[in-house]
């Protein structure tokens, strides 16, 4: 098709043609194509639209977020989720789903990991796999995001991740990895940031060296929203649709680095074939017609099968039918259910707790909020909820994050609930010792408070109908299977990343290397809280007969207890010989496993590629070393009954590092420039002072030359602090306060374009009077360049439409 179309055309095809579709050319059988937010629900904006989910948009399933969905461990239930988001899309007339996104949790304060899987890449992998076969067996692109070490959201458009090879790729693209290969999606979306000094989208290593060469990924690389920079650049590494539209603010470039041979013709006809093929293989008539009730007792029983029971003295979970019950919390009347941001689903229903509740054959005595939601202090609210307590046999009580705690677009600064929700805990603690908990959070949370609860179940960010899954454990419908995806800490200073997360200058040294998450934890031999898979059941389970051969291992799991109920079966590996630095245990395998009262499953957990393996930096290779390891199979990352030593024929073992005595122990809170840059395998860089730059985010305005821009710059960020204190977070003002100001001509569908930003950088810096005239000569530039090149595209539309 690219040989029917003009270098013109072939321009302008890779930049979009609003905020959510592509452009067409009928004439070579192109069509346009619509893309739409869908991590964990459907968002096809109407009316004016934007990116950050401010504008309202048509009624979809809202299911439980990634971080949610995690937590049940299981693939298939994923795809089930995929189906159905999949479904809702092509009925919506959407044919690109902009997710799952599967970046990994490096630090617990990232605001946007509620939309994230897990800290393991394994786990984050196959279950995005999941949502990738669901939303494509409907004929309908899915596309994961954000690729890649998009870790937060602190200057995440003008963040540079600076990382070793070995651990970019064991931890930040082996869940990419194993959803090209094992899911084949047809779209895969590009990071904001850069990596090791080049952005995403623009990363041939990471575009085509790895993507395209290794793991044979076909289809079309598109940006993040804004993301775009240097157009040329991202077609020769292989990035393709720049999103979303800048006009034709790219197309100068592209032509003018067709005629200077900066740019092969080859190059643009793949990035157009790959967008081409893209229009032809999405088939929206093959989707399942869409049954609202039945996508909402799907959410349902997602929300069921994911919550996660954190403590339970004494059986105080399930409760009997006609218990008397104490609701108190704010979260029960005005549930915390979805993260803000660009995932923000506009859902079809809503249930509540006190709703469910009260229809749930438990005897809802009273209701008290007991507590502000923004944290103010109220003792009145706190009394009320007291004497509530009093006339109860159970307290429930519903704690949590609020809207503000954690967002897409800024980080959070603590892990802490409320202290007026703690303080709360502790002052029904004097009334009763009949409290469970109902937790709503999206990420880990600190929780010194455990002792004062009875019972703990976490639902995470339940969806729609999370309030009815969550009453469903309480009252023993089900029995709690979800495990955790993410390990909780006791305290923030616990956690690897403490001391240096977010980055807040232009580079983010990702200096604890492989130590993510239970890696950490366990190597470092740091007690935690609720380590990762953990979760308790209403029944128990039995481990035994462990069985391991070079095809993988087998064992024995059996329901001890007298109800029906899942547990989740972990394979972990060790390595026992010496060789190449490794974290102490590697998740390698899971899988959920369903039993009634006294039966025994066999489980068979296959080993595959990723078992033994790791990234020889020095070799480019992955290599798997002789020797022996452990397979180590149990409930958690810290409880295995059943243990195996397994003899791996491989390639000779490496001498162990001398070099990294802080990766050899895992002890990596504080290393040090020579032992990272020897991790590296090159010297670090050093940001250089001066002008700010295109580059630059807005926020860096606080340090102009201009009192102007620094005015602008203290205005922004007291409009933040405002929209944060009524609780209310606006989400396009983070947006504005960490893009980079390239992303003003980006965002603007061509009416600033980048000479124009040129200009204002330039006012920026202190050369008003330059820079205003420059912006007028460049805004009267871009008005002549923009109408010659449409009059073009319409003469060819034109002269092929007359054939």
């Amino acid at each position: 098709m690219s040989h029917e179309l003009t270098a013109l055309e072939k321009a302008a095809l890779l930049s979009g043609e609003n905020i959510w579709q592509s452009r067409a050319f009928p004439h070579a059988g192109i069509r346009s194509l619509f893309f739409a937010d869908g991590p964990h629900g459907l968002r096809k904006q109407t009316g004016s639209g934007d990116h950050l989910g401010i504008a309202a948009s048509q009624p979809a399933t809202c299911f439980p977020t990634a971080a949610t969905v995690a937590n049940g461990w299981d693939p298939s239930l994923a795809e089930e989720i995929g189906e159905a988001l999949g479904a809702e899309a092509a009925d919506q007339g959407v044919d690109v789903v902009l997710g799952p996104g599967l970046n990994v949790k490096r630090s617990p304060l990232c605001g946007r990991n509620f939309e994230y899987f897990s800290e393991d890449p394994y786990l984050a992998g196959h279950l995005a796999a999941g949502y990738v076969r669901g939303i494509q067996s409907q004929g309908i692109a899915a596309s994961p995001k954000h690729f890649a070490a998009n870790s937060q959201e602190l200057r995440r458009m003008a963040s540079d991740s600076v990382v070793d090879e070995r651990t970019l790729r064991e931890i930040y693209l082996t869940g990419f990895e194993i959803v090209v290969r094992e899911a084949s999606p047809r779209v895969v979306m590009s990071a904001y940031n850069k990596v090791n000094g080049t952005y995403a989208h623009e990363n041939a290593h990471l575009l085509s060296d790895i993507l395209r060469d290794e793991w044979g990924f076909d289809g079309a690389v598109i940006t993040d929203w804004g993301g775009g920079n240097d157009a040329p650049a991202a077609i020769r590494a292989g990035g393709g649709l720049e999103m979303p539209s800048p006009g034709l603010d790219s197309v100068p470039a592209i032509l003018d680095a067709l005629d200077h041979h900066e740019l092969s013709m080859e190059d643009l006809d793949a990035r157009v074939a790959e967008l081409a093929s893209l229009g032809s293989w999405v088939d929206g008539s093959r989707a399942k017609k869409v049954d609202a009730d039945a996508h909402h007792a799907l959410a349902r029983r997602v929300a069921r099968e994911t919550a996660v029971l954190l403590r339970n003295e004494n059986s105080t979970l399930p409760l009997a039918p006609a218990t008397r019950v104490a609701v108190i919390g704010d979260f029960a009347e005005t549930p915390r259910y979805q993260g803000a941001g660009s995932s923000l689903v506009n859902a079809t229903r809503l249930s509540t707790p006190l709703e469910a509740l009260r229809a749930s054959g438990l005897d809802v005595v009273s209701y008290s909020p007991g507590f502000e939601r923004d944290g103010t202090p109220n003792d009145a609210l706190a009394a009320q909820a007291a004497d509530a307590a009093m006339g109860a046999d159970v307290v429930l009580l519903y704690l949590g994050l609020d809207e503000v705690a954690e967002s897409e677009g800024k980080d959070r600064e603590h892990l802490k609930l409320h202290a007026a929700q703690t303080d709360l805990l502790a002052r029904l603690r004097d009334v009763t010792d009949r409290i469970v908990v109902v937790l709503s959070a999206g990420s880990v949370i600190e929780m010194p408070w455990v002792e004062d609860a009875a019972a703990i179940l976490h639902g995470y960010l339940g969806g729609q109908a999370g309030a009815e899954g969550i009453v469903d454990l309480l009252t023993g419908q089900a029995s709690p299977s979800g495990r955790l995806a993410e390990t909780y800490p006791h305290a923030l200073e616990d956690t690897p990343t403490a001391f240096s997360y977010p980055a807040t200058g232009p580079s983010a040294e990702y200096r604890e290397g492989l130590y993510v998450g239970y890696r950490y934890y366990a190597t470092a031999g740091v007690d935690v809280r609720f380590p990762f898979g953990f979760g308790l059941s209403y029944s128990t389970f039995a481990y035994a007969d462990l069985s391991v051969t070079e095809a993988g291992a087998s064992f024995a799991v059996t329901n001890t207890g007298d109800v029906a109920a899942a547990d989740v079966a972990q394979l972990y590996v060790r390595r026992v010989s010496d060789g190449a630095i490794r974290p102490a245990i590697e998740l390698k395998g899971f899988c959920k496993v369903r039993l009634e009262p006294g039966e025994t499953a066999r489980v068979t957990i296959p080993f595959d590629r990723h078992t033994f393996r790791h990234f020889d930096a020095a070799a480019d290779a992955w290599v798997t070393e002789s020797g022996e390891y452990e397979i180590l199979v149990g409930r958690s990352s810290v409880e295995h009954p059943l243990v195996a030593t397994h003899t791996v024929d491989g390639t000779p073992a490496s001498a162990p590092a001398t070099d990294l005595p802080s990766y050899a122990s895992g002890a990596i809170k504080h290393v040090s420039d020579a032992e990272f840059q020897a991790l590296l395998g090159r010297p670090l860089t050093t940001a250089q002072s001066g002008d700010l730059g295109l580059n630059d985010p807005v926020r860096a305005m606080h340090d102009a030359t201009s009192p102007l821009a620094r005015l602008a710059a203290r205005i922004l960020r007291s409009l933040i602090d405002r929209s944060e204190r009524k609780g209310k977070p606006d989400l396009n003002l983070y947006f504005l306060y960490n893009m980079p100001f390239r992303a003003i001509g980006k965002m603007t569908n061509g009416s600033v374009s980048t000479p124009m930003v040129e200009q204002i950088v330039r006012i920026v810096n202190g050369h008003f009077f330059r820079g205003f005239g420059g912006l007028v000569g460049a805004f009267f530039r871009n008005l002549s360049t923009s109408k010659r090149l449409r009059r073009e595209l319409e003469a060819t539309a034109a002269a092929a439409a007359a054939k």
